[in-house]
């Protein structure tokens, strides 16, 4: 049978396979080959999502570049560029084109929502309170138009306002059940900032009973209890002299990329972003928020092979490396670079086995203060459908930290939440002695820089204020709902010294 060179749909689905079974560089020759022989065909987005999964920021960003320049620039467009650079952490460039899109077309409401969602999930309260109201002047019953109105209500701290505009939500027959999802939610923090615990955690039942409807949680649990046991097994295997081991085949002098980097990580809700922010305040350090630079090298480390090719491991080095750097908003030449990552505290060993000289800093807090604040996280996950399913989350975390802790060598540092709301300039200047740097006045006014910074944090508020006490020992209000599960953090508070 004769093959049509002139038709590319077996090229496409087969670069398509390859991208799915994360076959990336095979998939982007492929596309490679599309765009260049079939020029009028619009193969760009896929070709750039394709690279951004495969961990090419710099090509994705090419190849968007090249979508521009052959355009034309429609609105719609230019918002999906937006969300595209979005997902892989540049959210100066997300802005912009959010920006310019609702420029070009001031009376497309899908895009001036898609420039308000982006502001609503920043710091820029202001912008996005004008945002949302140009899309409710464009359509005034939009479901999602009033949400983010009534989440920025709550941003502002007029939670009166905040309350009756979701209560008038959940009343209004709403059709999108994402909105009528996190309106549960958004009700649950305002009753808990206004000391209705009994009836925040009522909303947050009902919220979490909605968000379980969505997925499969009996499958989901079953591959959430498989990677964890998994996971742990693999890091508890390894010798506590694993580190020196890794190091006999990839010795320092052998190693490119150098850099001055630091992990900061622990359980979510921990007080990482605080710490972050906090340290990202010194003139000497360069600090991401979640960056996915990590996340393009972790499937690519196998810890339980005895050697990693030098070759192989520079690769990555340096493909994280100028990742991390890209999605800085400012230079990082000569600056520690710190990489404020909770969810990569789990794959710490792999982090480690591709740079051994990583300094890791843990952030603790009380345990049962951290299964609170993770409890009005919104996230669908079956780990925080129920505080049992969260204990087990928080123990599988730990559990590899107070492994890997006692690992030859490690140059690690815990510091506690209570320390740094408590005094901050002593235990900031603790912290910021570990990184090899002396404490800088900035760092006392930490929020005022927060201010320009995006947060992907549900906390964008707290961040952007002077520290306070009020989260310490927020369990206690919600002490009957956490009794099931204290016998299961028992454990932790006494190795972390919480009584």
């Amino acid at each position: 049978m004769a093959v049509n060179v002139l038709d590319p749909t077996p090229k496409l689905q087969q670069a398509r396979q390859l991208a799915q079974a994360g076959h990336f560089a095979q998939a982007l020759r492929l596309y490679g080959q599309l765009v260049k022989d079939f020029p009028h065909d619009n193969y760009w987005p896929e070709y750039g999502q394709a690279a951004a999964s495969a961990g090419e920021f710099d090509l994705a960003e090419q190849i968007w570049e090249k979508m521009r320049a052959v355009g034309p620039n429609s609105a719609t467009q230019l918002a999906q560029l937006a969300m595209e650079y979005g997902k892989i952490w540049l959210f100066a460039k997300a802005r912009a084109l959010s920006y310019e899109a609702a420029n070009l077309e001031s009376g497309n409401f899908n895009v001036q929502l898609s420039l308000a969602s982006f502001l609503a999930r920043t710091n820029s309260v202001d912008e996005a309170r004008a945002a949302v109201d140009k899309c409710l002047k464009l359509d005034p019953h939009s479901e999602s138009a009033r949400y983010l109105s009534a989440h920025l209500y709550r941003r502002e701290n007029k939670l009166v306002e905040a309350e009756q505009h979701f209560r008038d939500l959940l009343r209004s027959d709403l059709r999108d059940p994402v909105v009528v999802y996190f309106s549960h939610f958004e009700l649950a923090r305002i009753l808990d900032s206004t000391e209705h615990y009994d009836k925040a955690m009522a909303e947050l039942e009902e919220a979490k009973r909605l968000a379980a409807l969505t997925i499969n949680v009996a499958e989901g649990r079953k591959i959430f209890d498989q990677r964890r046991e998994r996971t742990l097994a693999k890091v508890k295997a390894l010798p506590k002299n694993i580190l020196n081991l890794w190091a006999q085949s990839f010795p320092p002098h052998i190693r490119t990329a150098p850099v001055a980097l630091a992990f900061l990580g622990g359980h979510a809700r921990s007080g990482t972003t605080l710490l972050e922010r906090i340290l990202d305040a010194h003139p000497s350090v360069a600090a991401c928020d979640e960056a996915l630079a990590f996340q393009t090298i972790a499937p690519l480390i196998d810890i339980t092979l005895p050697e990693i090719p030098a070759e192989g491991l520079n690769f990555l080095r340096r493909r994280y490396v100028k990742n991390l750097t890209k999605v800085l908003s400012s230079s990082a030449e000569g600056c520690v670079l710190l990489d404020k990552n909770p969810p990569a505290t789990t794959y710490l060993p792999s982090f480690l086995r591709a740079f051994p000289e990583l300094r890791s800093l843990i952030a603790l807090r009380d345990p049962r203060d951290v299964m609170v604040s993770c409890y009005f996280q919104d996230l669908v996950q079956v780990s925080h459908f129920s505080l049992p399913a969260l204990a087990q989350h928080y123990s599988c975390v730990m559990d590899i930290w107070l492994t890997v802790r006692e690992w030859d060598d490690l140059v690690w540092m815990e510091t506690r939440y209570e320390d740094i709301v408590a005094d901050l300039p002593k235990e900031g200047a603790r912290v910021t002695k570990f990184l090899g740097l002396e404490w800088h006045e900035n760092q006392t006014h930490f929020h005022e820089k927060n201010r320009e910074k995006p947060v992907m944090s549900t906390n964008y508020n707290d961040v952007t204020k002077p520290v306070y006490k009020k989260s310490v020992g927020r369990w206690q209000a919600y002490e009957k709902h956490l009794a099931p599960i204290l016998p299961a953090l028992e454990p932790y508070c006494k190795k972390f010294g919480y009584s």
